[in-house]
């Protein structure tokens, strides 16, 4: 009885530190997102990608794919101006665990399980401005398929950020009905190669 009195308290004062930190990492995130509107453009751009995609007139696609150079510059230029000021923050605090599970602290205590956030935004920008200048020139289509990837895949880091991979992976099915595996496929190889390299721990 003694041991499993112990137990439960482990496991609540584990919850609690977990869920505290979450939320300092929320909290972190959302001011650093607060000056923009990624997320609302995001929504939009992906919409209208759809709509333009489905579309088989191409007289009544083009319109819409006109309308989104702005926004798609908009998301481009506010993801660089985030990877810049996320660059000012205190390192550790900007540090991601490669664990599966939010493990309070994990990081701190075990450096080499994490990698810098901050590096990973600046992935994200530099992969979302590679998409959209499309050198491989791609379809309209598989342009916009390999953006929406690129800007799946970064929410789905912030997501990691503030909770953790399993969280994410899960978020990321939920909202969009892709798995993660699919969304890394599907964005630059470029991005690909250089976000295994950041996530993947260094080998011996």
């Amino acid at each position: 009885m003694e041991i499993l009195l112990v137990l439960g308290v482990l496991v609540v004062a584990f919850r609690y530190a977990q869920l505290r930190e979450q939320r300092e990492r929320v909290g972190l995130l959302s001011a650093q997102l607060r000056p923009y509107e990624i997320e609302k453009r995001m929504e939009r751009l992906i919409e209208a990608y759809l709509r333009a995609a489905g579309e088989p007139d191409s007289e009544r696609s083009e319109p819409i794919w006109q309308t989104l150079v702005d926004v798609e510059n908009a998301i481009e230029r506010e993801l660089g101006q985030l990877a810049d000021d996320v660059r000012k923050v205190w390192g550790e605090s900007m540090r991601v665990s490669r664990w599966p599970v939010h493990v309070p602290q994990a990081t701190r205590f075990f450096p080499s399980i994490g990698f810098d956030f901050r590096a990973l935004v600046a992935l994200h920008a530099r992969g979302l401005s590679a998409a959209l200048r499309d050198e491989g020139g791609l379809s309209r289509r598989d342009r916009a398929f390999r953006v929406t990837a690129e800007l799946m895949l970064f929410q789905h880091s912030c997501h990691w950020f503030c909770r953790s991979k399993s969280v994410a992976d899960a978020r990321l099915l939920i909202a969009h009905k892709t798995p993660y595996a699919q969304v890394l496929d599907a964005v630059t190889p470029q991005t690909r190669a250089a976000y295994k390299a950041l996530i993947q721990p260094a080998q011996a």
